[in-house]
């Protein structure tokens, strides 16, 4: 008796995200298609290429025709989330239910609000305080709805990612982004816990939820703990992973509100300031009980890796 390889769709899968999780599922023998509109994308060996533009909810239906999983790895700059976010997540919440795949999503802790507790559980109230925390929490609660009509979904929570190929978060950005000069510039107090998720550990757990997806009927949600961290702990682990001592820096809070009302990435940045000053971690229980012991590169391990492949893709 022979089994059928299931197929997955990648929407975004050009992107950071998109390229982790297109490998993962690649490397567990998945049948990955590949979404992207641009016609000059490469793609590993093996992977479906599927060119359409996710904004047109009938191109996204039909590139997930047959499609066991859908995952949606589309994730708009800071400063287009307003335009472009729910449109995006609603063209993949369509794919899923009109191919009958269980759609897949990648969340965060914006969804907690500004004031957000230093243990973030599936239960914690969520807050809709902030532009973003809106938006997730209408995407989200959409994909509820959409469990009463038999669509099946999984969110992920993580923290703020790091690793992978591309650039376009904190890590890159701001944390390493002067590392070669021996200066690290972190963003807040170092003696507050932040939650980050190295994207190859959080790219395993999407395939091991996929493989589990019979189990997971209706709205489903987890946490995925990650590397919660403080400051310190991560230039210590930095230190190793650059075998040399850096120098502590602070990220120009002031400058950046001097230059929010004239530079919309600025602003949007701003806004994103409390994550910081506010200790967190999330609570991944219920991810480990359903799947066991969960990918978990060593800090020191992954922090190398993570500037090995910024090194290789700059």
């Amino acid at each position: 008796m022979t089994t059928s390889i299931p197929t997955v769709l990648i929407l975004g899968a050009q992107g950071r995200l998109g390229q982790a999780v297109t490998a993962a599922f690649a490397a567990a023998g998945w049948h990955v298609r590949g979404q992207s509109r641009r016609p000059e994308a490469r793609w590993p060996a093996g992977v479906e290429s599927v060119l359409c533009d996710a904004l047109r909810q009938e191109e996204v239906m039909r590139a997930a025709r047959g499609v066991e999983v859908i995952v949606n790895a589309l994730n708009p700059l800071y400063t287009e989330w307003e335009r472009l976010a729910r449109p995006l997540a609603a063209s993949a919440l369509a794919a899923a239910e009109t191919s009958g795949g269980t759609l897949m999503f990648p969340g965060n802790v914006y969804n907690f609000g500004k004031h957000l507790p230093p243990r973030l559980a599936a239960a914690t109230p969520e807050i809709a305080d902030t532009p973003k925390a809106r938006i997730r929490i209408e995407i989200e609660r959409q994909m509820q709805a959409a469990a009463l009509r038999g669509v099946n979904s999984v969110v992920v929570r993580a923290g703020d990612f790091f690793g992978g190929t591309g650039r376009g978060a904190w890590f890159d950005l701001v944390i390493a982004k002067s590392l070669a000069k021996g200066k690290l510039v972190y963003p807040g107090p170092i003696d507050l816990v932040h939650a980050w998720a190295y994207l190859p550990d959080l790219a395993q757990v999407f395939v091991c939820l996929a493989e589990r997806r019979g189990e997971l009927q209706g709205a489903q949600g987890f946490h995925f703990g990650g590397h919660a961290v403080t400051g310190a702990e991560l230039h210590k682990a930095l230190e190793q992973a650059c075998g040399r001592t850096l120098k502590l820096g602070n990220l120009p809070w002031s400058i950046i509100g001097l230059m929010a009302p004239f530079a919309p990435l600025m602003k949007a940045t701003l806004e994103m300031r409390y994550l910081w000053q506010r200790p967190h971690a999330l609570e991944d229980g219920p991810l480990r009980a359903l799947l066991g012991k969960l990918p978990h590169t060593p800090l020191p391990e992954a922090l190398a890796k993570a500037l090995a492949d910024l090194q290789q893709n700059p």
